[in-house]
């Protein structure tokens, strides 16, 4: 597979379909989705110079799903290539909404909108996301 893209506002994150992703008959398990979103999710922050263990150890800063919306439109099979897309469309203080999609080629899979919090990574707390990140986020959004 090749390395995550950045087409116009959009981020994908090439992954394919392995059998511990599937069931007896070759579908991907619909929780499955979460792990593609959530490694996207994580290789566009990276993309942006902010992996997780930095952002834990220098920031002491963790993200944690809060909410999400998901559409299953079509399932995907084993050995299917998918992007996985990500782009950020709201970033306030202490939370982030990201919306996401899964495509096979130019077909879409599933779309979804993920909501994320700032939490302090030694208690699990609400906080803010520190001032210098924070404006390179929001720089980055793209509302819909």
């Amino acid at each position: 597979m090749s390395e995550a893209t950045t087409i116009g506002a959009t981020f994908s994150w090439p992954t394919r379909v392995y059998w511990e992703d599937t069931d007896a008959g070759g579908v991907v398990y619909h929780a499955q989705y979460l792990a593609f979103m959530e490694r996207a999710r994580t290789e566009w922050m990276r993309a942006h110079g902010y992996g997780q263990e930095l952002l834990r150890r220098e920031h002491d800063l963790v993200f944690a799903v809060r909410a999400m919306q998901i559409d299953f439109l079509k399932p995907a099979r084993l050995d299917d290539a998918l992007g996985v897309e990500v782009e950020l469309i709201e970033c306030r203080r202490a939370s982030a909404v990201f919306a996401q999609t899964i495509r096979r080629g130019d077909e879409v899979l599933l779309t979804a909108q993920v909501r994320v919090a700032a939490l302090d990574a030694a208690g699990f707390r609400p906080r803010g996301i520190p001032s210098p990140l924070l404006d390179e986020l929001k720089s980055l959004e793209r509302p819909r």
